[in-house]
């Protein structure tokens, strides 16, 4: 909607005129009447000026038939014929989504010899998986997955779409969204739908500070992505759904890049994957601390994390960074010390299993949440934690 200027019917007087009546100083005239961005709409101009000269027109919300869109759809990632654990964890989540609106749960997977993971699938209670099985998605070139993504789209017409907010999937996800026309919102922490179709996409906007809504009513798919460890995967049942196995055309798999050699990446521990964790913040002022707290994960068989500080000061690499800035973890214990539990950071941990917190202050969010709260000097409670939690000798 808007403020239309017709300019065949103004001239000089009518523009004077006009730039009289509006109370903001927003209209101007130097041979074309224009109006500045300190219009507030508030159409003085239209109601008051010389009749046509400016005009309001409503704007034309563009609608979709939501009947002809069934189905959760998940875009079910592999890497070398195994699936992503995310992928598990939206299936669980779209079968939430599903059984409020009566639809069926779809997966697509990409890839060459697959069909052992869409058989994989089916034991999570997909009721259909679309096979996309080709030498030519082998390794992931971005074109060649859209099409067959896009191509997808074209026959399940599902009504929501989830994608894993993962290298890949963040590659992938905008590219296909744009192709057919429909928004994306990205990195969604949790996922509502509404007895109308509608997904109510939910996640931490402004730095956390508060939890943004985002609705995408007159467009189909409704695309979002989804971060690693923020649901749960269901448990394996008989399968009873079907496998649909697409036929993959030279149209689908043609590309300009060509995949000369795949250099496998050093495996890391990534701290996502970790079941105990002992994370540190700015509470931690002396490299003898950092020392001292290695020993103790080291001791117990954790794996050590950090809050955006510490990656700030140089003091660790940024992925071992808990938050919306960093990695999503939901380990069965997490240790922090000397975190205060910001939004930020609460927002990466807070479905852990088992929550233990040290802090010296004893009003510090972190309390909030934990399931356990020491409050004292890490030197003095650290050699209990590992006493109780089984370390090898006491640090």
């Amino acid at each position: 909607m808007g403020l239309i200027i017709h300019n065949d019917k103004i001239n000089e007087q009518v523009a004077n005129d006009l730039i009289k009546l509006c109370p903001f100083g927003a209209i101007s005239y130097n041979g074309e009447l224009s109006i500045g961005s300190g219009c507030k709409m508030c159409k003085m101009c239209v109601k008051k000026g010389a009749p046509g000269a400016i005009t309001f027109e409503e704007e034309v919300v563009p609608t979709c038939d939501k009947s002809k869109w069934n189905g959760v759809a998940v875009f079910a990632e592999q890497r070398e014929g195994k699936v992503h654990p995310v992928s598990l964890e939206m299936i669980g989540k779209a079968r939430d989504l599903a059984a409020v609106t009566g639809h069926e749960v779809l997966a697509v997977i990409i890839g060459y010899n697959i069909e052992n993971c869409a058989k994989e699938l089916l034991k999570y209670g997909v009721d259909k998986v679309y096979l996309y099985d080709d030498k030519a998605f082998e390794n992931f070139v971005i074109s060649p997955y859209a099409n067959a993504f896009e191509d997808f789209i074209a026959k399940a017409k599902p009504s929501s779409i989830l994608v894993g907010a993962t290298m890949l999937g963040r590659s992938l996800a905008p590219k296909v969204a744009a192709r057919v026309h429909t928004g994306l919102t990205a990195d969604c922490t949790i996922l509502q739908m509404k007895d109308n179709t509608d997904l109510v996409q939910i996640r931490p906007a402004f730095g956390g500070n508060i939890m943004a809504q985002i609705i995408t009513p007159n467009t189909r798919p409704q695309f979002c992505t989804v971060r690693y460890k923020v649901f749960s995967a269901p448990e394996k049942t008989e399968p009873t759904g079907e496998i649909i196995k697409a036929d993959i055309t030279e149209k689908m798999t043609k590309s300009n890049t060509e995949v000369i050699k795949v250099v496998a990446k050093p495996k890391e521990t990534d701290i996502s994957d970790a079941d105990v964790i002992v994370a540190v913040g700015r509470g931690i002022k002396k490299a003898e601390d950092i020392d001292y707290i290695k020993q103790f994960a080291d001791k117990i068989g954790a794996n050590i994390a950090c809050t955006r500080p510490l990656v700030e000061a140089g003091i660790f690499d940024a992925k071992h960074q808990i938050g919306l800035s960093g990695r999503t973890v939901k380990p069965k214990l997490i240790i922090t010390l000397g975190i205060s539990g910001s939004v930020q950071f609460t927002a990466g941990m807070r479905n852990s299993d088992l929550i233990i917190a040290v802090n010296t202050d004893k009003n510090a969010n972190i309390f909030d949440i934990a399931h356990y709260g020491f409050v004292g000097d890490m030197y003095e409670i650290i050699p209990k934690l590992s006493e109780m939690l089984g370390g090898t000798e006491n640090v």
